[in-house]
């Protein structure tokens, strides 16, 4: 017998009904009625009926179904449907096999891999499945499946497009709506020749679907706009051609997140590949509770030249996935566990703070679209050695003087991002914009924050001091130091301080070295 995984997630887009002889559909919001089946010839004997289930999860709910390998079974197969569940409601059967998930098949898929897609998917979730007593007859009679599903959706369909603009200064978003005459909710994309848009992916002639997370389809052309004034620098929509989305409609489909190809996104989960050493793998893993309340599992303090760090991972990253297993619903105990028993080897999935934020403003899972974080690691220290070789050492008079500087955010922000090194001081300035807010205030790349609007954040975590900056608005006020003499005047210090809030909260929260 094969593994049982049930299946969870979070947050969609896509509203299903129940049941009804006749229905509306916009493949913009998904199907009113919870099957839509497809047939070649519904009055033929032995044709085959695939139907399709699009399924949607309120936070905290779960599918309510389980996948399954059986012995002497082939497939993939749908059990255990809870009746009156999401998937019994949305038209599942027990014994169905599974055919396409998320416009995807996997039929020649490894069980764990399917089941991964499957918890990958968020909130929202769109199933192509055949009966069970069909699926076995066509095996038998060596029936092409993929060509099945592959006719299923028809010809010249291509998928949708989630891009991710960032506003020029020059010019702008370089995107405008227009509304398709005769059709509600339904907008064309203009774009500026080599603008923002266009760079990011998106096609003149395009159709709107949703806008940051937003559906489209029920807002007026006012209403949108006054949705892009409110955008600010960035912007992230989802996009189709028009052929494709007339393709989508006369098959009843939905036009969903998780069937897009991503364009530009800032931020992406990562896979890390970790071989032990003699010290292991060379991390602390913590349950955390950032100042939402929210409770997460951090990966902090690298040890220098260990496993984590020859990884790429980062301090306060966080945790989604260890060896393919999502980690959203185990103890800290239970992650431990799982990092212990894989022996020499272990593969974490991570996501920053930022990029968890992100995902979630959007109501889309962070782990839709993961990189590879051995590939990524591999282009970053190629990056690194030919700036290193470019760029003449600068000479540092090792002052241990605090600088002021005030901001006021600009076009594309502040000019600068904020990062941390598990071996160095706590915050620093990193990535900073040629002649920014950030450069013009005064800021240097590697200054170590001391003080953010009159709050010293010396002991504070990443995350904590980007808040305090985003709770500024459009003003900055900064006290900073250059890091040479910063750390200069560590190693003078007596070290007899009070024990900081985030020292304090090791003994509230459980804190592992792995």
């Amino acid at each position: 017998m094969g593994k049982r995984h049930k299946m969870s997630s979070s947050a969609g887009l896509v509203e299903i009904t129940g049941w009804t002889d006749k229905f509306t559909f916009n493949p913009k919001e998904g199907i009113d009625n919870p099957v839509m089946v497809t047939t070649e010839d519904a009055d033929s004997v032995g044709t085959l009926s695939l139907r399709l289930c699009v399924l949607k999860q309120e936070e905290g709910e779960s599918y309510g179904f389980r996948l399954r390998v059986e012995m002497g079974r082939q497939g993939h197969i749908i059990r255990n449907v809870v009746s009156g569940g999401v998937g019994g409601r949305r038209g599942l059967q027990d014994g169905d096999r599974l055919l396409e998930v998320n416009n995807c098949y996997v039929g020649d898929v490894t069980h764990d891999e399917v089941a991964r897609k499957i918890r990958r998917s968020g909130q929202q979730l769109c199933l192509l499945v055949l009966d069970g007593e069909q699926y076995e007859q066509a095996v038998s009679r060596g029936q092409d499946l993929r060509g099945l599903a592959r006719d299923h959706k028809g010809e010249g369909r291509k998928p949708p497009r989630l891009c991710h603009i960032t506003r020029d200064r020059v010019s702008g978003l370089g995107i405008n709506f227009t509304p398709v005459k005769g059709e509600k909710g339904c907008f064309s994309v203009s774009l500026v020749p080599g603008g923002a848009a266009e760079k990011a992916g998106v096609c003149k002639g395009d159709h709107l679907v949703w806008m940051n997370g937003a559906a489209v389809s029920d807002l007026t052309h006012s209403a949108l706009s006054r949705m892009m004034k409110k955008c600010g620098d960035h912007i992230t929509i989802l996009v189709i051609d028009g052929e494709s989305e007339k393709n989508y409609t006369q098959q009843r489909m939905p036009i969903l997140p998780t069937m897009a190809v991503p364009h530009d996104l800032p931020y992406r989960a990562r896979t890390l590949h970790l071989v032990s050493g003699p010290e292991g793998f060379g991390f602390l893993l913590r349950q955390e509770k950032v100042p939402s309340g929210r409770t997460f599992h951090v990966l902090r303090r690298l040890n220098i030249g260990s496993a984590a760090e020859r990884a790429g991972m980062q301090d306060g990253e966080r945790l989604l996935e260890v060896n393919g297993e999502s980690v959203e619903s185990l103890t800290h105990e239970e992650i431990v566990d799982r990092v212990r028993l894989s022996g020499q080897q272990v593969s974490l999935t991570t996501i920053t703070f930022q990029g968890l934020e992100f995902y979630t403003q959007l109501g889309l899972s962070p782990l839709l679209f993961i990189e590879d974080g051995t590939d990524e690691r591999e282009k970053e220290s190629s990056v690194s050695a030919s700036a290193a070789e470019q760029s003449p050492q600068k000479e540092v008079d090792g002052s241990c003087k605090t600088r002021h500087c005030s901001l006021q955010k600009g076009p594309l922000g502040f000019g600068f991002n904020l990062d941390c090194s598990p071996q160095g001081p706590g915050t620093f300035v990193s990535q900073l914009a040629f002649g920014g807010p950030g450069q013009s205030a005064g800021l240097l790349d590697g200054d170590v924050v001391m003080e953010v609007n009159g709050q010293n954040v010396e002991g504070k975590h990443l995350e904590d001091v980007i808040m305090l900056v985003e709770k500024g608005g459009h003003f900055l006020s900064l006290q900073v130091m250059e890091k040479t003499g910063y750390n200069k005047l560590k190693q003078t210090e007596t070290p007899t301080r009070d024990v900081s809030d985030s020292e304090q909260e090791e003994d509230k929260y459980e804190i592992s070295s792995l």
